[in-house]
């Protein structure tokens, strides 16, 4: 509506749900910010988003100084409030809809037009856009809240299914990553698993084919038949055949016409005490490492591949583990293909054993911080799939504690 009044040429100067409150506070003491009950300061935006309605309202000014009077800066001070919803709280929501409103107001008592149906109609424009951004901030409030109420459902259901291993299993030292391809995703289709047995230590590393909640069904079933069949089968063929007839029997249950193409593969590695080797058997997985403490990295390709795990139906193939050396000092790392498939920005695959060549580190810990950093470099902190890392060091005797500080040597 425009101005009118004067000369053509004059210039103007409630409480959420309870378990949505009790997920805010996982999520607010996991990111170390005080919980329900605490004294914590209130959220503010950044300082762009904190001036910009604010410079929005000042544009407004000047532009109903400067313009004549059949132009009107009313929607300038209808928008200050709707930018300011996203951003800010309630509170400072409501304050830069009152500061738009008085400043139309204090505008129009300075022209003398306050009483003018013009005058009344920017008001009333101004006033019902400031209700809207409320409503709208409340909105996006609750939307938050029922994010963050999902985010730790999410990965508390990730911790229940694919928990994370002990730093320390039977004399040997552990490290274990989970670097979804979406971020704050944290269920996916890859897997790892560590395990105490009477026959050594035990783990598998794997990746089911299949993404969504078929996948992490899947792998809900084999690190349940795994930590079983690593008790209580004394060969590494025969925790690949229990795995197998798992798959077989998940299949029949949920009877899906795509059940067949299902598949995951794996590798189940085996280190007995005392002994310094490692028994690995690949079932169509990415071949694991094993980094010697000179830096020299080998890659240990299987004598004999075998089919991916839920397969047996379709063929029959002999299993046979490939016994290597694993020498003091050294460390094993399982992966999934999410690593040696990343790409960087010319299509170029991540090759891991090529880049770990020549570096030394401390710990397993250590290496896998490497490991993701280095990826993100390579693929301008972008992945297209999810990456499973596992681990796995075998001290020295008298070594010193694996956190010490890290000497690399850059590859070449």
């Amino acid at each position: 509506m425009a101005k009118t009044g004067r000369g053509e040429g004059r210039r103007r100067g409630g409480r959420a749900p309870r378990g949505v409150r009790i997920a805010r506070d996982w999520v607010a003491r996991r990111d170390g910010e005080p919980a329900r009950g605490e004294v914590a300061p209130t959220p503010r935006p950044s300082r762009f988003r904190f001036w910009l309605p604010l410079v929005v309202i000042f544009v407004g000014g000047v532009f109903d100084v400067v313009t004549p009077t059949r132009f009107t800066a009313s929607p300038f001070f209808a928008a200050a409030p709707m930018v300011a919803a996203p951003f800010f709280g309630p509170v400072g929501t409501l304050v830069i809809a009152l500061v738009a409103i008085s400043t139309e107001v204090l505008l129009r008592i300075d022209d003398g037009t306050i009483g003018r149906v013009e005058a009344v109609g920017d008001l009333l424009t101004v006033v019902v856009v400031s209700a809207l951004a409320l409503g709208i901030n409340r909105i996006v409030r609750r939307s938050g809240e029922r994010l963050a109420s999902a985010r730790v459902i999410a990965e508390a259901a990730q911790r229940a299914v694919l928990p994370q291993p002990s730093e320390q299993i039977g004399g040997l030292h552990i490290a274990a990553r989970y670097e979804a391809a979406q971020e704050d995703a944290f269920i996916g289709g890859d897997l790892f698993a560590v395990q105490d047995t009477p026959y050594g230590v035990r783990l598998i590393v794997g990746d089911v084919r299949g993404k969504g909640m078929g996948a992490v069904e899947t792998v809900a079933v084999l690190v349940g038949a795994f930590r079983e069949a690593a008790e209580q089968e004394r060969t590494l063929e025969g925790v690949a055949h229990r795995l197998d007839r798992a798959l077989t029997r998940e299949g029949t249950r949920r009877a899906e016409a795509e059940t067949a193409e299902s598949f995951t593969t794996a590798v189940l590695a085996e280190i007995p005490r005392g002994e310094g080797v490692v028994r690995l058997l690949n079932r169509g997985h990415p071949e694991p490492m094993l980094l010697e403490a000179a830096g020299v990295v080998t890659t240990l390709v299987p004598g004999q591949f075998a089919l991916p795990l839920g397969m047996a139906e379709l063929a029959s193939w002999p299993d046979r583990a490939d016994t290597s050396p694993y020498p003091p000092g050294s460390t094993l790392l399982f992966y999934t293909d999410g690593l040696s498939e990343a790409r960087d920005r010319d299509g170029v695959f991540y090759d891991p054993a090529q880049r770990l060549r020549g570096r030394v580190f401390p710990g397993p810990e250590e290496l896998l911080d490497a490991v993701v950093s280095d990826v993100r470099v390579h693929t301008g902190g972008g992945s297209t799939d999810d990456m499973a890392l596992l681990a796995v060091n075998r001290p020295t005797a008298g070594q010193p504690d694996r956190r010490r500080i890290m000497s690399v040597v850059p590859p070449p």
